[in-house]
């Protein structure tokens, strides 16, 4: 978990790292022990402002999972949440602290959008390659949220027949089982029968010329490719902005996906691809700015 006090004009004071707690599922519906840990941060951030003699004049908490942007429940599978009420949590916790609850890669792309790569577009894409994949969408201008379901570009099947494999969220051939860092470690060590730490170790051997670390790497090109060829068809980014841990490949990642759209575009504009900048700060930094954001737009001036 990353968290940290910010000030008004996106300073950050003070920035911290926490372990998320191992998920468990048990009688009481799985994934408790991530919740509370998450309250016990937000309500001990808030300690620490007072005794910096700051005011914590609002709370912005992002998550991954389904958000349904009215009543705060939230369906997270790899955090083991279930319809769980994560927004009334917060606030009960917290009393009555202005809070905004919203989704940990739409935060990212808000903070590309205003201090990062995404600055200056009206239709930009922001796509981290992580653990699993998510999208943040801006669409004439606006984030788009869709009521907290829009964005899951890593669940749209792009692998078919008997290649594709059973994602977490029950589909078939997604994106994430073929392109995201989990998958590329678990692809390698099926098809090498070696166990490897993560894809920043498949990344070194696909640089030693390992040929099993090629042929996923290759794989997950693939899949990446057809996913940006079908968002830039619908629709037309100017920029896509890829994040997450795979983005540390640098040009070994964006060169081939510049070149894979460019070959299959005809009529559509064609977007700029390039690396995030904001890296593993986006998303916090983007909890931050909507808290903020959110007081200045019930105030109609900014607070400092």
């Amino acid at each position: 978990m990353k968290c940290g006090l910010v000030a008004a004009d996106g300073a950050v004071l003070h920035r911290e790292t926490r372990p998320t707690p191992r998920v468990v599922v048990d009688a009481r519906g799985g994934g408790r022990a991530v919740l509370e840990a998450l309250l016990e941060t937000v309500v001990e951030l808030g300690q620490k402002a007072a005794a910096d003699g700051h005011r914590v004049r609002a709370v912005g908490v992002v998550v991954p999972g389904i958000i349904n942007a009215e009543s705060g429940i939230v369906s997270a599978e790899n955090l083991a949440w279930a319809g769980t009420p994560v927004l009334a949590e917060l606030k009960a916790a917290i009393g009555d602290q202005h809070v905004i609850l919203a989704h940990d890669v739409r935060a990212g792309g808000y903070a590309e959008l205003r201090q990062g790569a995404l600055i200056g577009t009206t239709n930009s894409l922001f796509l981290p390659l992580g653990t699993g994949i998510a999208a943040a969408m801006v669409v004439d201008g606006s984030l788009v949220s869709g009521d907290g379901y829009a964005g899951e570009l890593g669940h749209t099947r792009f692998v078919n027949g008997e290649a594709a494999e059973l994602c977490a969220c029950g589909q078939w051939g997604c994106l994430e089982t073929v392109a995201s860092a989990a998958a590329l470690a678990r692809r390698y060590g099926v098809r090498s029968g070696r166990v490897v730490d993560g894809a920043r170790e498949v990344l070194e051997l696909l640089a030693q010329g390992d040929p099993d670390a090629e042929a996923v790497w290759k794989e997950a090109l693939a899949a990446l490719v057809d996913a940006l060829v079908m968002y830039t068809t619908l629709v037309a980014p100017t920029r896509i902005a890829i994040g997450g841990g795979l983005v540390g490949a640098g040009e070994t990642l964006l060169a081939p996906l510049r070149e894979g759209v460019a070959a299959r575009l005809t009529f559509q504009r064609k977007p700029e691809i390039v690396a995030a900048v904001l890296g593993e700060e986006a998303g916090c930094l983007g909890a931050a700015l909507m808290a903020w954001d959110s007081i200045t737009d019930e105030s109609g001036e900014q607070t400092v």
